[in-house]
């Protein structure tokens, strides 16, 4: 009795001769399918070269068209690794032929192309990289990554994400692959965002020096740290075997190809390492819509439970203040959070960016951070260098901080005396860092003034002029004298120096002070109307 029910509880569920019949049926009809598909795209890429690259961009968007986006994206991942991923070092030429056809179609046919082919790639390098893989398998894999970068379908914090990771296991296979790699993008990993780069060179000689006696070969690691200090300094001759022209021409026919797209920087995938390795666990939330079934999260309960404690024991009092602020959104309390418990401000900028916000979402780390900064009882300078790395990082974020205080500009009435000097003081360091430019005054109506602008534009203009550098100043007023439509603003300006600031300033301000803001003042003036058009008569 017992073994009966154990064997009818174990027994799996009955399926008819006819039902299991007709699903062998669809099983090898879809194998056949997929097999079919394979060696149509498997023909296509045997045939890739740079003059027939747009015939055969056409025909696999065509494929693309006629079959599930989901097969078509596995078959060309799976041959595209086949023939770009082996033993020996693949040729340079052949990698970026390949690369740019992935390139295109991510614009083409939408960025779940590329997304997916460069999950493949990075997880197939995490892989090979820990196995200790003897062959050149790294390089080729790291000459794809690369090269979706140089053809804007991945951001360059991935690349920096790779890098620090080298640099932090500093062996010798480890000094080959970031060579191989700053030869490949390191001038435009300069251009897009030389802070960062410069902050790996610091962090790549300090390595170096930590481990001088335990590696064999010195001579890798003062090549590697001669190549850093080249791109440093933007000499292109001191990299040997660099040749910028096969990728910009590459480019040239990209740019032909997708015309439509634009330069493709709305395309770009901002992810990082972490996030491409743990795409299983936490989803893909760089491709919209992406299918996720969630459940290594749900049956780890373990984890789960250990975070949520974990995060109640060290944030239970942020958490209170938060709700005092009326960060009423999980998406406010989430970057009020990483604000509070911050190091500092660069510690902050990677949190916050590692939240992976979007659009509106991401427009939130703005609003927080103003509204964090005017709530301070005593001016707290991280926040106005956190303001500047966002808006040094993307215009987007420059452009949502000149809305966002133009708005706090506007209902300056209504702000305590503690929230407009934070204002003043967070405002007038964006205008020396050149953060913002002073056209962000614009929104300020010179010809109906009343007292608060008055307040807020003395206490402005008299920090900025006392502040700033001669030669920065005449950047800063210099920089809207240039724009036609600014006439207003500069009119504005040059009247309020010379009657509003200048009036009874002995009064206000020791004599030494009321010197230099005297000659400032001349000094702003002149940057305003020294390109300015002359009247012609």
């Amino acid at each position: 009795c017992f073994l009966i029910k154990g064997l009818s509880h174990s027994a799996t569920k009955y399926v008819p001769p006819q039902v299991r019949g007709a699903q062998e049926a669809l099983d090898d009809k879809k194998r056949e399918e997929l097999g079919r598909l394979k060696k149509m795209v498997n023909g296509l890429i045997n045939r890739l070269s740079e003059p027939n690259l747009p015939s055969i961009s056409g025909q696999l968007e065509e494929l693309y068209m006629a079959n599930s986006r989901k097969d078509m994206n596995e078959t060309l991942t799976d041959i595209l690794m086949s023939a770009c991923v082996t033993a020996a070092a693949m040729p340079a030429r052949l990698v970026m032929e390949h690369v740019l056809l992935v390139s295109i179609l991510h614009y083409t046919v939408g960025i779940e192309v590329g997304a997916h082919f460069l999950e493949a790639v990075v997880k197939k390098f995490d892989e090979l990289y820990k196995s200790d893989a003897e062959g050149k398998e790294c390089e080729n894999l790291f000459a794809l990554i690369a090269h979706l970068y140089n053809f804007h379908v991945v951001h360059s914090l991935l690349i920096f994400d790779l890098l620090k990771r080298l640099v932090s296991t500093f062996t010798e296979k480890d000094i080959e692959l970031i060579l191989f790699l700053l030869k490949n993008v390191g001038f435009s990993l300069r251009k897009d965002d030389p802070l960062a780069l410069k902050e790996l060179i610091s962090e790549a000689q300090s390595k170096a020096n930590a481990v001088e006696k335990k590696l064999q070969d010195q001579t890798r690691v003062r090549f590697m740290l001669e190549t850093m200090l080249a791109l440093r300094n933007n000499d292109m001759r001191k990299i040997p075997g660099y040749d910028p022209e096969p990728v910009e021409k590459l480019r040239k026919l990209q740019r032909t190809l997708v015309h439509n797209s634009g330069s493709g920087k709305d395309t770009q995938l901002r992810v990082s390492l972490e996030s491409l390795l743990s795409a299983d666990k936490v989803g893909r939330w760089w491709i919209v819509g992406s299918a996720w079934s969630g459940a290594p999260m749900i049956d780890d309960t373990n984890n789960k439970t250990q975070q949520k404690l974990h995060i109640g024991k060290v944030s239970s009092k942020i958490m209170a203040l938060a709700r005092k602020q009326r960060m009423n959104t999980d998406i406010r309390r989430g970057i009020f959070c990483v604000l509070m418990t911050s190091e500092d401000f660069l510690d902050a900028f990677e949190k916050l960016l590692k939240l992976g916000l979007k659009d509106q979402q991401e427009r939130e780390i703005v609003h927080v951070t103003l509204h964090c900064c005017l709530q301070e009882k005593i001016y707290n300078p991280f926040y106005a260098f956190l303001a500047s790395k966002f808006c040094g990082y993307e215009r987007r974020f420059q452009m949502t901080f000149q809305f966002s205080i133009w708005d706090k500009i506007r209902d300056l009435g209504n702000l305590s005396a503690t929230a407009v000097s934070n204002l003043v003081s967070l405002l007038v360091h964006l205008l020396r860092t050149k953060s913002l430019p002073l056209s962000v005054l614009k929104v300020i109506e010179f010809s109906e003034l009343d007292k608060p602008n008055v307040r807020f534009l003395r206490q402005v203009l008299s920090m900025l002029l006392i502040k700033a550098d001669a030669e920065d100043l005449h950047d800063i007023f210099g920089r809207i004298s240039e724009n036609p439509k600014l006439g207003m603003l500069r009119e504005g300006l040059k009247l309020f120096l010379s009657h509003f600031l200048l009036k009874n300033v002995e009064a206000h301000k020791s004599g030494e002070e009321a010197d230099l803001l005297k000659e400032r003042v001349e000094l702003a003036s002149k940057a305003l109307q020294s390109k300015e058009p002359k009247l012609k008569l």
